[in-house]
């Protein structure tokens, strides 16, 4: 209700028309884009701007670079997974060459004196991981990958690219069990480089070997490498296996007590290379004919002489 005099206010207040206002702006924007590209008076309010979002901009970005440097990390890391396994089976697929370089050189020379001895004869193999160690805390054995479907048969010989680490002595269809030389149960024929001289070498448990029925006046110092003999028909000839680290000599014993320690990674390794059978060189096939059996005129004569 209205007072005598006085005109209610109005309900809602206007300002200037939406047109105008329309219009107003529309010649702002127009004048400070037309200022701006002819005598560059917002370029201090650009840059200010600018710097103040800067930290927002970097903040916004980094899960973005977060994200980024952490996939390119992860990658990088498979990368050199890979490679390193690659060569890590190179290694091996090439040990078995590196290890037996010294004794095929040895072995040359000792051809070139005797005609008629014949050439080692080589075998081929697999790169296997080893798996697992096994349960019984009295034995040295371990699991590998390698089974039955892979063609490991029981006895092959197990190497790695420093020497000789076992033998298997069970193959089961997806895996092997490989019994290490320092089994107490485990024995390979050896050889002292230096001299030739041959022996039996034993697992002592506890990661120790030893060179048995050794006698005690036997030319064997510390020092002295011992590789496969190859006389057993399992181990290739040459592989080294252990080195001598102590001697005790006993005149009232008859054998001396030869402790050695083995040159591979018996007990630390996860790739080996299994050893395959011998492959025998190609024989000329040889013309074996049975004996004629005498004509009846070769008899005759000799009857009458």
């Amino acid at each position: 209700m209205s007072v005598v005099g006085h005109s209610p206010p109005p309900f809602f207040k206007r300002g200037p028309a939406p047109l105008a206002r329309l219009f107003f702006f529309v010649s702002l924007s127009i004048a400070l884009l037309v200022a701006d590209l002819r005598f560059h008076t917002l370029e201090w309010a650009r840059l200010g701007a600018a710097t103040l979002l800067w930290p927002l901009q970097r903040a916004a970005y980094l899960p973005v670079d977060a994200g980024m440097d952490l996939g390119g990390y992860l990658s990088s890391l498979r990368r050199l997974k890979d490679d390193n396994d690659a060569l890590r089976k190179q290694q091996l697929a090439t040990a078995n060459l590196l290890l037996r370089q010294t004794h095929l050189d040895q072995e040359n020379q000792r051809l070139r004196a005797l005609l008629d001895m014949k050439e080692r004869q080589p075998a081929v193999g697999q790169v296997a991981e080893i798996l697992y160690a096994a349960r019984d805390p009295f034995s040295r054995r371990v699991i590998m990958n390698k089974g039955l479907q892979a063609g490991v048969e029981a006895g092959q010989a197990v190497v790695d690219e420093l020497g000789v680490i076992g033998q298997v002595t069970r193959v089961l269809p997806m895996t092997s069990e490989v019994t290490l030389l320092t089994d107490k149960d485990q024995a390979i024929p050896v050889e002292v480089r230096r001299n030739g001289l041959r022996g039996i070498l034993a697992g002592a448990g506890s990661g120790a070997m030893e060179l048995r029925f050794m006698p005690a006046n036997a030319d064997v110092q510390a020092g002295d490498l011992l590789t496969t003999s190859g006389l057993d028909g399992i181990y290739l000839p040459g592989l080294p296996v252990a080195k001598v680290i102590g001697i005790e000599r006993d005149n009232s014993m008859a054998f001396a007590h030869v402790a050695c320690e083995p040159v591979a990674g018996v007990e630390r390794n996860g790739l080996v290379l299994v050893l395959g059978r011998r492959i025998a060189p190609d024989r000329p096939e040889e013309d074996v004919r049975a004996p004629e059996p005498p004509t009846k005129g070769k008899q005759s004569r000799a009857r009458t002489r």
